[in-house]
């Protein structure tokens, strides 16, 4: 056994496909599958099932996966740590956002740390924020920036922006011309959700509970998955919702949509920078934690 072995396992594993793998790591089919059954043969356990068009690991192939992530990540982080000790900040750094931090935040940082750190390559996972939280404490991510304080003992978080949310409507929308609501009009107006797991949503409903306002109430004409889906429902008359003005700015500054304030609602928040409190993080990892608290 060893870690390019182990590589072509995980590959095979995450893409649920030997033909799939192959072609992410260069290799050909057969190729593959051998290094799959020296594997086998060196733990004597089957590893993998192949179910039809898809790969699936089995319970011992499911451990191998757990450690061999593990390994792989191990392996990095020694990389990163030898080349920085030299001076050299070389290597790949895997972080993850919510919808605004991922469309609208991290990109812009991102930039900045590559012209500074060249040869570091960026991958980025975007999800809700039980996602990327869930992703970082599993070690698939370094680090994430999500818009939801998280309650878990294993997960560390830090405020790292403060954002504004208003409810945003439409342009022609009768309340176009106004500053600000009440929350019973809020009630009145369909009204476009979001899906369980987004810090907007969780911002929203703590924000309405502490008023002492049922969010049943509200009169839900759809819920939506992300905050461009939710933009252009807004965009389209679908109905009305409450967004980060980070992610309107655009569409505020052409006047196709308006922004307004709800009263007896408290709609700020942060974006809180997410680590696992268990993991050892990677010199580029930190390198680019530093960055990101000087860029803010």
């Amino acid at each position: 056994m060893d870690l390019w072995q182990l590589h072509i396992f995980v590959s095979v594993v995450e893409k649920k496909s030997f033909s799939r793998a192959s072609e992410q790591i260069h290799l050909s089919q057969p190729t593959v599958s051998t290094h799959i059954k020296e594997l086998e043969a060196h733990f004597q356990c089957r590893l993998l099932d192949r179910l039809g068009k898809v790969t699936e690991p089995t319970r011992a192939g499911e451990i191998l996966y757990d450690y061999a992530k593990r390994m792989l990540a191990l392996k990095q982080e020694t990389q990163s740590a030898m080349l920085d000790f030299l001076g050299h900040t070389k290597g790949q750094l895997i972080i993850g956002g919510s919808t605004i931090p991922a469309g609208y935040i991290l990109p812009r940082m991102m930039g900045a740390f590559k012209i500074a750190f060249p040869d570091v390559s960026i991958h980025m996972t975007v999800g809700d924020t039980g996602q990327i939280t869930r992703a970082v404490k599993d070690g698939e991510l370094e680090l994430g920036v999500v818009g939801a304080k998280i309650n878990d003992p294993d997960i560390v978080q830090e405020k790292l922006i403060e954002d504004e949310m208003k409810l945003v409507v439409p342009s022609g929308h009768e309340w176009a011309d106004r500053d600000s609501v009440t929350c019973k009009a809020l009630l009145s107006q369909p009204f476009i959700a979001r899906e369980q797991g987004s810090g907007t949503w969780e911002t929203v409903i703590a924000s309405m509970d502490k008023a002492g306002i049922d969010v049943s109430r509200l009169e839900p004409a759809v819920t939506m998955g992300n905050s461009v889906s939710v933009i252009q429902g807004i965009l389209n008359n679908v109905g009305i919702s409450i967004l980060s003005t980070i992610a309107v700015t655009e569409e505020l500054a052409r006047g196709r949509l308006h922004a307004l304030s709800v009263e007896d609602l408290d709609l700020s928040r942060h974006f809180y920078l997410t680590l696992s409190r268990k993991r050892t993080r990677s010199p580029i990892c930190e390198k680019f934690i530093h960055f990101l608290k000087e860029q803010v």
